[in-house]
């Protein structure tokens, strides 16, 4: 079973460096609230670690996951996943055989484009973010790494 990280642009465009506007494009990340499912691995670790004042990023769980997912649609006609869009488009079953695919890293979600819309369109946090989106998470703030509390934020979210 693979790690996957949820990643999460909290902050705007506005005073952007232009080394981490690539960056974000890269992580294909061009909007605020715009979210994103990879593997970890070093070259995502070395672009989180460039974009890291403008994202925040965790592991993330089956259930969060699962959350993500449903606010992915597909290209043609802008449905919601369903079992039948599965079986046709992908030739999976079912909706948990397909996060349970991922979730072990047969099927990775960020190579899906011809079929889903992506990156996936999230809502800001209903109650407001609970600290400052220009302090670190490790300091009270939102930005960085959040460890398994990304699910908690994509719950929010979603």
């Amino acid at each position: 079973m693979t790690r996957l990280l949820g990643i999460i642009r909290i902050r705007g465009y506005a005073g952007t460096p232009w080394y981490i506007q690539d960056t974000l494009k890269m992580l294909r990340l061009p909007r605020r609230f715009n979210a994103m499912v990879y593997e970890d691995s070093s070259s995502i670790r070395g672009m989180l670690k460039i974009a890291e004042p403008y994202i925040t990023w965790g592991e993330l769980n089956e259930e969060g996951l699962k959350l993500l997912l449903t606010r992915l649609h597909t290209k043609i006609g802008n449905l919601k996943i369903t079992d039948d869009i599965l079986k046709s488009q992908l030739k999976i079953e079912s909706y948990n055989l397909f996060v349970k695919k991922i979730m072990d890293g047969e099927i990775k979600l960020h190579k899906l484009d011809d079929y889903f819309k992506l990156p996936i369109r999230l809502h800001p946090p209903s109650g407001g973010f609970k600290g400052k989106i220009n302090r670190p998470f490790s300091v009270k703030g939102e930005f960085g790494y959040r460890g398994e509390k990304i699910n908690e934020l994509i719950k929010r979210m979603v």
